[in-house]
């Protein structure tokens, strides 16, 4: 099976060794997201509620850039610098998502690139 590589102009461009996805069959592999501003490269500016909300539309454009949406994910890990944010991430999530919902998880993590309070990666499959 061959796998190709997704990249968008609309989602943040990778800053380190990765791909924003990688489309393996109908399976796409998200790399992680966090809330770059995609024109500046930059941290979105105020608080947890804006950085969430920018992570989601990043992980949105990329999921569109693969071909499907975001309700195509399949399996969806949020990385938080403080899980007392776990119900503000529910209620933005909900905004992005219908159900049924993607499987998913929440970890607590230390720190995070550029020191952003969110990272969302996840597993998309795409209508045959």
């Amino acid at each position: 099976m061959s796998k190709s590589i997704i990249q968008t102009d609309k989602a943040p461009q990778a800053i380190g060794t990765y791909s924003q996805a990688v489309k393996s069959g109908t399976t796409v592999y998200l790399s992680g997201q966090i809330p770059l501003v995609t024109e500046t490269m930059e941290l979105v500016p105020g608080d947890f509620a804006a950085q969430a909300k920018q992570v989601f539309e990043n992980v949105k454009a990329v999921c569109e850039a693969a071909g499907g949406t975001i309700n195509d994910l399949a399996k969806v890990n949020i990385y938080l610098l403080d899980l007392s944010h776990f119900a503000s991430v529910n209620e933005i999530m909900s905004q992005y998502f219908s159900k049924p919902y993607p499987a998913r998880a929440a970890i607590g993590v230390k720190a995070l690139p550029k020191g952003a309070q969110i990272e969302i990666d996840g597993v998309m499959e795409l209508p045959e």
